[in-house]
């Protein structure tokens, strides 16, 4: 995934995304991803309050980060300028969770990108009847 081969993110369809993201998670490099980040591009995570602002620092953030989780990817959906997508990020020793990161683009690049990421949790006896588990 180098920068001469980045395509106009804009233009993908789902199983184009979904091949695309697939690809960098398999591949993480904190280079290529930088060259996918729009100049004004921000991330947040809601949940811990904190916010990286530009590609350069979040290139930083991501050589700095000392293990990075296996991410298996279960879907993304497309929708114009936005892109859902859904996985599990795999830290070891037992520390998985359920993400789902929101990536908005703008001049064919990732502008906006929110993350959000769950434990997994027992779920409460009293609603075995109309659940199925998977």
């Amino acid at each position: 995934m180098d920068e001469q081969r980045l395509p106009d993110l804009a233009v993908l369809d789902e199983q184009q995304a979904q091949h695309f993201i697939t690809e960098m998670f398999t591949h993480l490099s904190a280079a290529a991803e930088y060259e996918m980040r729009h100049e004004d591009y921000v991330m947040e995570m809601p949940q811990s309050g904190e916010r990286i602002r530009g590609r350069e620092k979040m290139r930083e953030f991501q050589e700095a980060y000392p293990t990075p989780p296996t991410i298996h990817l279960r879907r993304v959906v497309v929708r114009e300028r936005l892109w859902i997508i859904e996985g599990v990020n795999d830290y070891g020793e037992g520390q998985v969770f359920t993400i789902v990161l929101i990536f908005e683009l703008r001049d064919g690049k990732i502008w906006r990108d929110t993350r959000y990421y769950a434990e997994p949790f027992e779920a409460p006896g009293w609603r075995a009847p109309w659940i199925e588990r998977f």
